[in-house]
């Protein structure tokens, strides 16, 4: 009996490891962008090739943005829920914020010792004659009321008046206060605990929620790559190497600073506590080198959890708590490093000399204030917060908002380091960190087959 020949298996095409495809995105976007700065403005409007790399850039943070407020909301209230499940869960809790004030206080200390060292405000082209206000600012008393919410979801809304072939045109556009989705979030997880077997429905959905937040959310970090392509590419089209020429020598202290957070205290604290720091980097790295080109650790959110649970060993019930609590307060880039050295840095542009008691209060919002930045892209609030604090001008924010975009790539990178690091440290010090899934840590396959752990 004859039987026709078998069609020939069609290859499936291959694409390069997700590492591989954001460093070509990222290799790309600076060519692109160098591309576009030489091409130069058409008139008062930015050629086509650098809208074209705004527009991409802008989409990619505009879907990130646009999943953080049910991200954050079911996320805690899901790691709220599973603390039931997690024995000693109030001590892990407060050893981890235990932890986060710990790292933090590290990362302020040096970031103050390299704003002395370094002189920023000493060593710059800009003057105060470039200094301007800041669009958003903040001060202990704004930040205390933005923590209650104005309604469920955090949402407010903003009206704007433009001129339309001479008639007036109205815009509402709405935007959200993560913290008040994070207080609102504690707040029903905790009543959900209390109320018993009855929230049981409602923590069912919220779990299935998460689950479709998270795939929508997977969707979007599959396109990365693309984005960083953008992000990087407006970057170099619209602010060229002149602006960070002349803030080089702040840039350089905020630079070496994180690498210092990064490569030397993190690993001191990870060898102090019994753990290999090459294996927490092969592990963490996928969420490290995401947070980088997103500049955004709520974003990276989903894949810095997965990396701890599956990479680096910590139990599910404890990081599915301590991962999103870390990705909307933990932030040693933007709230520890940064605003220590711009602030010194703002000091001395504008000739305020700094006592001891100044660099304390540094360290005292450092370490209290960081939950102000929430978790977005940039550092804007947390900067503004720290000056007012000083009594320095507040004007001084606007000399540093040029190289903003290009520093925040390496500050969130350091962020996501961290929200990562202390679930790590707090459960191999409880006993619970499953070691050899640590030490056989890898980040091959990770973003590219895998889905979401589940919450």
């Amino acid at each position: 009996m004859s039987t026709a020949p078998s069609a020939p298996a069609k290859r499936r095409l291959r694409l390069p490891s997700f590492s591989v495809q954001i460093v070509l995105g990222l290799a790309l976007g600076v060519a692109l962008g160098a591309v576009a700065r030489a091409i130069g403005p058409v008139g008062d409007e930015a050629n086509w090739l650098t809208t074209t790399l705004s527009t991409i850039g802008d989409s990619f943070v505009a879907l990130l943005k646009a999943v953080v407020v049910p991200l954050v909301f079911t996320a805690i209230v899901a790691s709220i829920a599973n603390l039931r499940t997690v024995s000693n869960a109030a001590r892990l809790a407060g050893q981890t914020l235990l932890w986060f004030a710990v790292t933090a206080a590290i990362s302020v200390v040096i970031g103050i010792g390299l704003g002395l060292l370094f002189r920023p405000g000493s060593n710059t082209a800009v003057s105060t004659a470039d200094a301007a206000e800041a669009a958003a600012s903040a001060s202990w008393l704004t930040f205390l009321q933005g923590l209650i919410p104005g309604n469920f979801l955090g949402l407010e809304a903003s009206t704007s008046v433009e001129q339309a072939g001479g008639s007036p045109l109205a815009e509402t556009s709405l935007s959200f206060n993560v913290l008040q989705v994070l207080v609102v979030a504690l707040a029903i997880g905790i009543a959900a605990l209390k109320t018993g077997e009855k929230a049981g429905p409602f923590l069912a959905f919220n779990r299935s929620f998460l689950a479709i937040v998270q795939k929508v959310l997977w969707w979007i970090i599959r396109l990365a790559p693309i984005g960083t392509l953008g992000l990087i590419g407006n970057a170099v089209a619209s602010y060229g190497w002149d602006s960070l020429g002349s803030l080089a020598w702040f840039a350089a202290a905020v630079y070496v600073g994180l690498a210092l957070v990064l490569l030397i205290v993190y690993p001191v604290l990870l060898w102090g506590n019994g753990l290999n720091p090459l294996a927490y980097f092969r592990g963490a790295w996928p969420a490290i080198q995401l947070g980088f080109v997103s500049r955004s650790s709520v974003g990276t959110m989903p894949v810095t959890e997965q990396v701890t649970v599956k990479n680096l060993g910590v139990p599910q019930e404890y990081a599915s708590f301590a991962v999103p609590l870390g990705s909307t307060t933990k932030m040693d880039g933007c709230a520890s490093i940064y605003p220590a050295i711009s602030a010194i840095f703002v000091a001395q542009i504008f000739g305020v000399d700094l006592g001891i008691t100044d660099y304390l209060l540094i360290a005292f919002v450092s370490v209290v204030g960081s939950a102000a930045t929430a978790g977005l892209t940039g550092a804007v609030v947390m900067l503004t917060l720290t000056l007012s604090t000083l009594g320095l001008p507040l004007a001084g924010v606007g000399l540093l908002l040029a190289i903003d975009p290009i520093l925040d790539m390496g500050r969130t990178a350091v962020n996501v380091a961290g929200q990562a690091l202390v679930p790590t440290i707090v459960a191999k010090r409880e006993g619970i960190l499953d070691l050899d899934r640590y030490r056989s840590a890898s980040a091959a396959g990770l973003l590219n087959d895998e889905e979401p752990v589940a919450a």
